[in-house]
């Protein structure tokens, strides 16, 4: 699937290795490293994206719903001493994955537009 020159403005590197780490398409161990070579603020930055991720994949967890999800999910993407964003970030991309398994069983399984759910089978010359 090509992606439209708009979907390509918005789409990062970031966004789509994140989505990789949470469809398999990439090892964990690949994520860490790639996460790891990232300065402090970009961690950061990557954490808090992976919170927006999961909240868009609608995300429900018994263990971190006491209280609004985007809330405890923010709490671990708020993590600051840098030797705790590694920690962070296994359980942010775990969350993503199911949420968004989830979310194409429910709401994507007769097709949808979602450049990430197309990563597979996307050009990527």
């Amino acid at each position: 699937m090509r992606l439209t020159g708009l979907q390509e403005l918005i789409t990062t590197e970031r966004d789509t290795i994140l989505n990789e780490l949470a469809q398999g398409l990439r090892p964990m161990s690949q994520g860490v490293e790639w996460f790891d070579a990232h300065d402090p603020d970009e961690q950061a930055e990557t954490l808090l994206f992976l919170r927006h991720h999961c909240v868009q994949a609608r995300a429900s967890a018994v263990l971190i719903t006491r209280g609004p999800i985007d809330m405890q999910l923010g709490k671990i993407a708020d993590l600051t001493p840098v030797d705790e964003r590694r920690k962070a970030f296994r359980p942010l991309v775990a969350v993503l994955s199911i949420a968004d398994e989830r979310r194409r069983e429910r709401f994507c399984s007769g097709g949808c537009g979602h450049w990430w759910h197309h990563l597979a089978v996307a050009d990527r010359g």
